[in-house]
């Protein structure tokens, strides 16, 4: 090599550069291919399905990266010495050819081309994909060399409880699959978006989050009138009503109304309890606490749109339906004219009006708070969970940087009260 000419050597030293920075960049842009972009492109690309087979083997696409990277700088070093103690004496020549190789190294075989590899690694993996498979072909003579140096680092890796042959699976949890729809941008409409998240926030939801409690249960308790009855079928705002004996524990079952076409063809005096009883559904119960992708399931299964959530001990706890469920996906697709008062007014940017009644989840899409979920479902249970008592008269309290002051209450729950939130969580005693 010291025979050959000096341009000679020039030559292949830029060469050499060139191939330390496609080795060092093919290194990058292989490891940052999105892995489930590339199962997706492999089916219809041949560049992703070959840098998806180098991928299957991590230990041996680093092998063979940093065999020939080592070797083409450590040439690349060779020359560059010969070159410097050519034109500025041996003794010099050493000095620059640590001081100046190293500089050019760093900015266009490693810095460079790497960056350029992490911004756009598809546009690179794939194309250098074709050259990494021909030189890890079995008749490749750096193959052989590779499964060398593969067994030996991979008897050392295994000595610290490490499969070197498996990749490390991407598995992408619910959290980041979230964020990975927030950050979809303008590729998803804000709509879907939010579909897409709040089927992941199922997981975390109950049938009790979604239910009616038992106190705001509308149905037909058979103990009444026949004339009463008739009233209320005519008049209900819902297409299914609970049909019980006496108390709401005693459900007999579900009616339709659209079966109640049946029994009025002959006119109103067809409506009977008989008839009513006859007409009705059996019951559906749903245990507490079942989570919301499991009922969806079983009112799939089931055929059922409304089912009674019952406790431990039997007692219906309040209902739950089909509809109330798909809101919670696709949002709020019916309208109740049972909700006449709105439950959450707005007052003013800060503060609102709310009725106890109120669902903490709705409350808390609505104003942003951050009220807790895991205990009492509706304001006036967390009111009088945190106070420890039904309030006799006007209180106010603090919770973090949110004030209640009640403004109705009753001699079960807190009715209606107002409510407001502080730029800081200054403690506050109670009233």
């Amino acid at each position: 090599m010291n025979d050959a000419s000096t341009g000679a050597l020039l030559a292949l030293l830029i060469f050499l550069i060139f191939l330390s920075a496609f080795f060092s960049s093919s290194e990058t842009a292989m490891l940052s291919v999105n892995r489930f972009r590339l199962k997706h492109l492999k089916k219809k690309i041949r560049g992703a399905k070959r840098t998806s087979d180098l991928l299957e083997r991590p230990d041996r696409l680093i092998g063979l990266i940093l065999i020939g990277n080592n070797a083409v700088n450590i040439l690349a070093a060779l020359i560059s010495g010969i070159l410097f103690a050519r034109w500025f004496g041996p003794e010099a020549g050493i000095w620059l050819t640590t001081a100046l190789l190293t500089l050019i190294m760093l900015v266009f075989a490693e810095v460079t081309p790497k960056t350029l590899a992490a911004l756009h690694p598809e546009r690179l993996a794939f194309p250098y994909s074709i050259i990494l498979s021909v030189l890890l072909h079995p008749f490749s003579p750096v193959f052989w060399l590779v499964i060398i140096v593969n067994w030996i680092t991979n008897s050392i890796v295994r000595a610290f409880g490490v499969d070197p042959t498996s990749l490390n699976q991407e598995e992408i949890s619910p959290d980041e699959l979230r964020t990975v729809v927030d950050e979809a941008g303008q590729l998803i409409p804000d709509q879907h978006q939010d579909m897409l998240i709040n089927i992941l926030d199922l997981e975390k939801m109950t049938v009790d989050d979604i239910m009616v409690p038992r106190n705001e249960i509308i149905g037909l308790d058979l103990e009444d009138d026949i004339e009463d009855l008739t009233s209320a079928i005519l008049k209900s705002d819902h297409t299914r009503l609970p049909v019980y004996q006496g108390d709401i524990n005693k459900i007999i079952g579900t009616l339709h109304l659209r079966r109640v076409n049946r029994m009025m063809k002959a006119g109103g005096e067809q409506i009977t309890k008989e008839a009513i009883k006859r007409f009705c559904r059996k019951p559906y119960f749903i245990p507490e606490n079942t989570s919301l992708p499991v009922q969806l399931v079983n009112f799939q299964k089931n055929k059922h749109r409304m089912g009674f959530i019952v406790n431990e001990y039997g007692e219906v706890e309040g209902l739950a339906t089909l509809d109330d469920l798909l809101e919670e996906i696709v949002g709020d697709y019916t309208t109740s004219v049972a909700d006449e008062e709105q439950e959450v007014e707005q007052l003013s940017e800060k503060e609102y009006q709310i009725l106890g009644s109120t669902n903490l989840r709705d409350l808390n899409k609505i104003t942003h708070w951050n009220i807790p979920t895991d205990g009492p479902k509706t304001l006036s249970g967390f009111l009088v969970e945190e106070l420890e008592v039904i309030p006799d008269g006007p209180v106010s309290y603090q919770h973090d940087n949110l004030r209640f002051e009640t403004l109705e209450i009753s001699e079960k729950l807190i009715e209606k009260c107002r409510a407001w939130r502080f730029k800081s969580a200054a403690p506050v005693e109670e009233d």
